[in-house]
């Protein structure tokens, strides 16, 4: 059954979203762009790596977010001597009954922020992504669905390379977005400092959104249109990375070792639905998918050597398919 913008749950979502971002705005200055990237992986299943310089608020952004939409939250400190079982669990031996038991770790969340996930070895990174992929962990002998809604949270940061594990591609390919944090403004980082100068935190913040409404949320991004020839759109953008050449693209073709995998096409449909959604239509722009373009594709490019001396990054890369794709008609 199809809907309008008009109609009043639409609307009602609309009113409760914006009510998300006024009470996140309590506790943290500015990020909105990182809190509506966070909703865009929530409300499409999708998981997000953020990544950027410690103390922009990344982990008080998430664990405020949580609290907004009602949902359990768990935070793991990722560090070189973490162990598989201290992230899914465990089984235990009960003395008194003579029988082992499980406990479960903190995988066992609705929103789990693993912090600075480089910095654990590769078996317990390959748990979290078996935990996201599957929606399920085994112990011992007994396997658990995960709770729903389930979203998984990272940060990296970039900076300090020193002791680091860095995700594997193929890995990071099974985040939907990866969105890249970016410094205050300077008005933004004035009000940061007289808040935190007048001891102005700890902000009560008022949920918002039930698990209900996220789910209600969910079947309302499924039904927003596209038309085909904005979907044969995103086919001709994920192809061009993958054959520059045939889009006349030599200039970029030289520093683009793989082009994005099909989860960028797949995952490039759901963010652009979940923003339309978001801002009150039923249907796709092309302006929607051009929004997302770049978290949905920055770390599906990968680049050359080359790329790295000539300084190009792949929001270079991005921009030039956004201006040199035509789209389908």
């Amino acid at each position: 059954m199809s809907f309008t913008p008009s109609t009043e749950q639409h609307q009602n979502h609309k009113a409760k979203i914006k009510q998300v971002y006024d009470e996140v705005a309590k506790v943290v200055v500015g990020q909105n762009y990182m809190v509506n990237r966070l909703m865009v992986g929530l409300f499409t299943n999708g998981h997000v790596l953020l990544e950027g310089v410690p103390g922009l608020a990344k982990t008080l952004t998430i664990s405020t977010l949580a609290k907004v939409l009602h949902l359990d939250f768990q935070r793991i400190q990722f560090t070189p001597d973490l162990l598989p079982a201290d992230l899914v669990g465990t089984m235990i031996y009960n003395q008194k009954d003579g029988k082992f038991e499980v406990k479960k770790g903190p995988i066992f969340a609705n929103i789990i922020l693993a912090d600075e996930i480089n910095r654990s070895p590769a078996k317990v990174q390959s748990a979290l992504l078996e935990a996201m992929q599957e929606k399920q962990v085994t112990i011992g002998e007994t396997t658990f669905k995960l709770d729903k809604p389930f979203l998984v949270l990272s940060t990296q940061n970039p900076v300090d390379q020193e002791g680091t594990y860095p995700l594997p591609e193929a890995q990071v390919d099974r985040f939907m977005m990866k969105v890249f944090v970016n410094y205050p403004t300077k008005e933004e980082e004035l009000e940061i400092m007289r808040r935190i100068s007048n001891m102005q935190f700890g902000y009560e913040v008022n949920p918002v959104l039930t698990k209900e409404d996220i789910f209600s949320i969910r079947e309302g991004v499924n039904k927003v249109k596209m038309s085909e020839s904005l979907e044969r759109y995103i086919i001709e953008l994920v192809t061009a990375t993958r054959k520059p050449k045939e889009y006349k693209l030599d200039h970029e073709a030289q520093y683009i070792q793989f082009g994005a995998s099909p989860r960028a096409s797949i995952n490039l449909n759901l963010a652009s639905k979940a923003v339309a959604y978001m801002d009150g239509r039923d249907y796709v722009l092309p302006e929607d998918i051009k929004e997302v373009a770049l978290d949905v594709m920055n770390h599906r490019i990968l680049l050359n050597y080359e790329a790295e001396a000539d300084n190009v990054r792949t929001a270079d890369i991005v921009k030039v398919l956004l201006t040199k794709v035509p789209i389908a008609k």
